[in-house]
């Protein structure tokens, strides 16, 4: 993870950012000199396929000015449907679909009536919240005219539902208790058991269990996005609910003081002695005074946080918390009317609704402060605070972060606050800074065609991870977005025909 301490500039870059706010600050790589080629598995070997997607890739790709930047997008954004759907399991069907369906004896899988979809990173036989999320977001907008494509991001609501009522603390999980990995099993991490005592808190359904704030937000943008993009209320049953009440209550406990004892029992440890940032001070973090955010023990990045109170992932429950409401209120008919009250007796939605204000409130209050190298004392988004008077100001390359607050309905662009922030720690968005960065990704794919999840400024053949689906989600998604936003970037136009790279 890459730490940008007083907005130093990154010594690696980090793709997730730079793919979505071209964030890009970095001496120009050399250009490539090789073509790039369709590197998707062949059809057989897919382990999911949508006609609309495929249609959307061409379509798109076939008006494109530059044949490198089209042909990375065909390679790119299939990237999740193509190689890491593990398991689709329609409702009333017995055997999965996807990769685990060709060994036998793999996902052994309870059988329901609802349809079940698990969802690996790429490397990692593991499905994290918030990477699945994310990997699946670009297909929302093609889910309504294909009904297999409906079927298997409405299974991906069903299984994150059973997560969270899994264990609403991991942010990773395996497939079934026999079959998935469990690398981390001596982890000490501990819930409370009988009387109250702490027991210990892993079982085989977990890959992971950091606490991070923007999983349990990650499990709520998913429902949201489904139902803005399908309006099919199916997903948004008993279960669904009992599921956000279990993330509604968890961060009212994650917002207590951590000198006081909140309810979760919370602890994680891990045994480490090169990297500090893979457990918890004491099992239990950095201590924070009550402010009203709620804390997070680990970043995005699965870092653990310094200060308590992650800044970015607070402001994303704040629009998720409020998007959860209204779907809450337009499923409500679907569901049975026992499920519509809170523990308190208030609407859920209106709880959600609660939760979020506070947490608003206390963001303008405690996070946006004055900074002694901002232009005139400006003040700026800090990224983590403890309620103390405390700070810390940087930025992490992933989704939540402080500048990708746009991008998640937070604030607009155009926010004072932002720019300010935006100014201390990369430069300001332009046609001409995302050209530049859309030829900085494309010609830094060390000849692998993917996005990766980071590599050596100086050197790309120097990368993490060459299967990683996030970020050639991400990549597909800016493709996307610019064809709906800014066509006259990458699309070709009357005497404008030249390749942008």
């Amino acid at each position: 993870m890459v730490v940008l301490q007083h907005w130093k500039r990154l010594p690696q870059l980090w793709l997730i950012a730079s793919l979505l706010l071209a964030l890009a600050q970095s001496s120009p790589p050399q250009p490539s000199s090789a073509t790039c080629q369709d590197v998707r598995p062949p059809v057989a070997q897919r382990t999911f396929r949508s006609e609309a997607v495929d249609k959307a890739i061409e379509d798109i790709a076939g008006r494109m000015t530059d044949g490198n930047l089209a042909c990375l997008f065909r390679n790119t954004l299939p990237s999740c449907l193509d190689t890491t759907v593990y398991s689709f399991k329609p409702a009333g069907v017995s055997k999965p679909q996807g990769s685990c369906s060709s060994t036998p004896g793999l996902c052994k899988l309870d059988s329901d009536d609802k349809d079940d979809t698990f969802i690996v990173t790429g490397d990692i036989n593991a499905m994290w919240l918030r990477d699945s999320t994310n990997q699946v977001l670009p297909y929302m907008r093609y889910a309504k005219e294909d009904p297999h494509l409906q079927q298997l991001l409405r299974g991906l609501v069903n299984r994150q539902v059973r997560q969270i009522q899994t264990d609403v603390f991991a942010n990773a999980h395996n497939i079934d208790r026999s079959t998935g990995q469990n690398p981390n099993s001596y982890d000490k991490t501990t819930k409370p058991g009988p009387g109250g005592i702490p027991v210990n808190a892993m079982n085989p359904l977990i890959y992971e269990r950091k606490y991070e704030l923007d999983s349990l937000c990650a499990f709520l943008k998913l429902g949201s996005e489904y139902y803005a993009g399908t309006a099919d209320s199916t997903p948004f049953d008993s279960d669904w609910v009992k599921a956000v009440q279990l993330v509604l209550s968890t961060m009212r406990s994650m917002q207590s003081a951590t000198q006081r004892t909140d309810a979760s029992g919370y602890f994680f440890q891990r045994c480490t002695s090169c990297e500090p940032g893979d457990t918890l001070s004491h099992g239990v973090g950095f201590p924070g005074a009550f402010t009203g955010l709620v804390r997070s023990s680990f970043r995005p990045s699965d870092d653990a946080t310094q200060l308590p109170f992650l800044v970015p992932a607070n402001a994303m429950a704040v629009v998720e918390l409020r998007r959860a409401a209204r779907v809450f209120r337009e499923t409500a008919a679907a569901r049975a009317p026992t499920v519509e009250l809170s523990a308190g007796g208030e609407s859920l939605a209106v709880d959600l609704e609660v939760l979020a204000s506070e947490i608003d409130a206390a963001l303008q209050r405690e996070a946006v402060v004055p900074h002694r190298k901002a232009a005139g004392g400006e003040s700026v988004f800090a990224y983590e605070v403890d309620g103390f008077g405390n700070t810390l100001h940087m930025d992490d390359a992933n989704v939540p972060s402080l500048l990708s607050l746009p991008y998640l309905g937070y604030i607009g662009s155009d926010n004072s606050t932002y720019l300010s922030t935006r100014r201390m720690a990369l430069t300001s968005e332009s046609d001409e800074e995302i050209s530049s960065c859309l030829h900085m990704l494309a010609t830094t794919t060390a000849w692998t065609w993917f996005m990766h999840e980071s590599f050596n400024k100086d050197d790309a053949a120097e990368f993490s991870r060459p299967w990683f689906s996030w970020a050639n989600s991400l990549f597909g998604e800016l493709i996307l977005r610019l064809s709906e936003e800014r066509p006259h970037l990458i699309f070709r136009t009357a005497g404008k025909d030249q390749p942008l790279l």
